[in-house]
């Protein structure tokens, strides 16, 4: 059979999850065998003093494949969706001369979707802006920023995760700045990509992945995770560290609750974390769910595809 002359098309393969289901030794294996490198789209593994409590890879792991946007960035400078997705697709464009499948994981739903398919065209924050409503989420909490964007954008509200610090800064921002709900900047068609978008979700049954996320939680904590957000104190209002991990820390330190009761609130919230990400990849884009430990499986999935591209 005669071999079409067009260029062989390039194949970008998502690998996501939640936490603690196992997309980093997958995504390992699969980036050996297919001679390639990975990207990670985990928004606190960029930062190079978040080490304990990212569960980033392993020094072997990291030596084994290429790693990219791992260890990438300091804490003291904040690191937007926007800027990874612009930074993301300049990095593919350069591996896809070397590659002809590139590898994205992660459980940041919000940093896939930057680079599968674009941000809304919001304006930039100026960063008097940022530090005031992160002064007033220190000083008044989460409930009070909660409240302010419930009056200026119900509709958002009503349709997302305000738990999620992140996001409920981010859209007050953009209320603030614009005089605009956040809501009506979130309606863009996706972007156009110069490569084929393959999405996998891995998948574990809950009690096995709740088991799972309870051991990561205590060998995290064995590993130094109360010490390492100890040393990182003077950052505790950047947005990566107002996260499930050490959010729980920081209040323990304060003398909130005790030791027994952090691991509980860890453990508890870390679940939760985890089961918002299930519902988000449930909802988002166009994923194709496999079972973790279904390599195989996977790996037969990603070279079907190949096939076709050829």
């Amino acid at each position: 059979m005669k071999r079409s002359t067009q260029p062989l098309q390039k194949l970008l393969i998502v690998i996501a999850g939640p936490t603690a289901v196992g997309k980093t030794e997958l995504c390992v294996r699969l980036a050996q065998i297919l001679n390639t490198e990975v990207l990670s789209a985990d928004s606190r593994q960029f930062y190079r003093e978040l080490t304990i409590g990212t569960a980033k890879p392993t020094e072997e792991e990291l030596r084994g494949v290429p790693h990219h946007f791992i260890n990438s960035h300091s804490i003291a400078v904040l690191y937007s969706a926007g800027a990874f997705e612009r930074d993301a697709l300049a990095t593919l464009e350069r591996l896809f001369e070397l590659h002809d499948t590139v590898i994205l994981t992660g459980g940041s739903g919000l940093y896939i979707k930057a680079v599968c398919e674009g941000l809304d065209d919001l304006p930039e924050t100026p960063p008097e802006l940022r530090a005031g409503l992160m002064h007033r989420l220190e000083a008044e909490g989460l409930p009070a920023l909660q409240t302010q964007l419930q009056a200026l954008d119900p509709v958002y509200c009503a349709a997302n995760d305000l738990q999620n610090t992140q996001r409920v800064v981010r859209a007050l921002e953009v209320c603030l700045l614009t005089g605009k709900p956040y809501s009506s900047f979130r309606e863009h068609q996706p972007a156009q990509r110069p490569f084929r978008i393959l999405q996998i979700v891995l998948e574990r049954d809950r009690d096995e992945l709740y088991r799972r996320i309870d051991l990561r939680m205590d060998a995290m904590l064995a590993a130094g995770l109360v010490e390492e957000a100890r040393s990182l104190a003077a950052y505790r209002s950047h947005n990566a560290l107002q996260t499930v991990g050490y959010k729980e820390v920081f209040e323990y330190l304060d003398g909130q609750y005790a030791y027994e009761e952090m691991v509980r609130l860890l453990k508890r919230n870390s679940r939760r974390y985890a089961k918002r990400q299930i519902t988000w990849f449930k909802h988002q884009g166009n994923f194709k769910g496999f079972r973790a430990e279904d390599f195989e499986g996977i790996l037969t999935y990603i070279q079907s595809i190949k096939a076709e591209l050829e």
